[in-house]
C-alpha cells in the first residue's frame, strides 16, 4: 500500500471519530446520554426526579388555577420543594394542597399538640425534611427547644405511654399523649387499648378525629418525602443544618 493511500485511509478514519463525537455530544436528551453528562459535568443531585421548574409551566387554565391555590397557601414563602415535585401530577398537588389546607389551618387541635405529633412522625420515619418545617413551628408554639421538650420528641427509641413519669420530660399531659399516639401509629399501625384510652380521656372526639387525622395525614407526607428525597434530607438528622 503506498504512503499516500495510508494517510487518506488514516484522515478519513480520524474524521469519521471526530464526526462520530461530535453526533454523540449532540444527541438529544434521553435517560443514558443525561446519566452521562451528570457524571462527568455536574455532581449528581439526591432526589430522585427534577423539581418543576418554579414558577411552574402549566399547559391549560386548570392547571394554573391549580398552581395559584397552592401558591396562595404558601404566601408569603415561595413554592417548596415538595410543591414543585407534586406539580409532576397537577391534580395530586391540587388535591394534596387542599388536604394538607384543612389539615394545617382549619383544625381546632392546639398548635403546640398539632406540632409535636407531626415532628414525632417525622423522627419515627426519618423525615429531617419534614422535621425542619415543623419542629420550629412547635418551639413557635411554646415547647422547649431543650431536653424536657423536642428532646423528648427526638429520641429514637419508642414511647409508651405508661412510661410517661420517666420520660415526658417537660410535656404536659397532653403534650405527652399526642406524641406517644404519633409514635404508636406511626410505628405500629394499630394503636393499643391503653394508649387510646388515655387519648379518649383528654381530648374531645373532634380533637380525636383530628389529631389522628394530622398523624396519618403527616405518615403520608414523610413517606412521600423520603421516598423521593424531596429536599435532600435523607442520610441527615434532626440536628443537621436544613439546607
Amino acid at each position: 500500500m503506498s504512503i499516500s493511500l495510508k494517510h487518506l485511509l488514516r484522515s478519513s478514519l480520524q474524521h469519521r471519530l471526530s464526526s462520530s463525537y461530535t453526533r454523540l455530544t449532540r444527541l438529544p436528551s434521553s435517560p443514558l446520554t443525561n446519566t452521562t453528562r451528570s457524571l462527568t459535568t455536574t455532581p449528581p443531585t439526591k432526589m430522585r426526579l427534577p423539581y418543576i421548574p418554579n414558577p411552574p409551566p402549566t399547559s391549560s387554565e386548570a392547571e394554573q388555577a391549580i398552581v395559584d391555590r397552592i401558591t396562595a397557601r404558601r404566601a408569603p414563602r415561595p413554592l417548596q420543594p415538595l410543591d414543585l415535585t407534586l406539580l409532576h401530577s397537577p391534580p395530586v398537588a391540587d388535591g394534596w394542597n387542599s388536604f394538607l389546607g384543612a389539615i394545617r389551618t382549619k383544625t381546632l387541635l392546639p398548635a403546640d399538640e398539632r406540632e409535636l405529633a407531626i415532628s414525632r412522625v417525622a423522627v419515627c420515619n426519618g423525615a429531617w425534611y419534614e422535621w425542619h418545617h415543623h419542629a420550629p413551628l412547635a418551639v413557635q408554639a411554646g415547647v422547649s427547644e431543650g431536653e424536657d421538650g423536642l428532646g423528648v420528641v427526638k429520641r429514637q427509641e419508642p414511647l409508651l405511654i405508661e412510661e410517661g413519669d420517666q420520660k415526658k420530660g417537660g410535656l404536659n399531659e397532653r403534650q405527652w399523649v399526642a406524641v406517644c399516639l404519633a409514635d404508636e401509629m406511626t410505628r405500629n399501625v394499630k394503636v393499643r387499648d391503653e394508649t387510646f384510652e388515655k387519648v379518649r380521656g383528654l381530648f374531645s372526639e373532634r380533637e380525636v378525629v383530628e389529631l389522628t387525622a394530622i398523624i396519618a395525614c403527616y405518615n403520608c407526607v414523610s413517606r412521600f418525602l423520603v421516598a423521593l428525597d424531596v429536599g435532600e434530607m435523607n442520610g441527615t438528622g434532626p440536628d443537621d443544618a436544613a439546607h
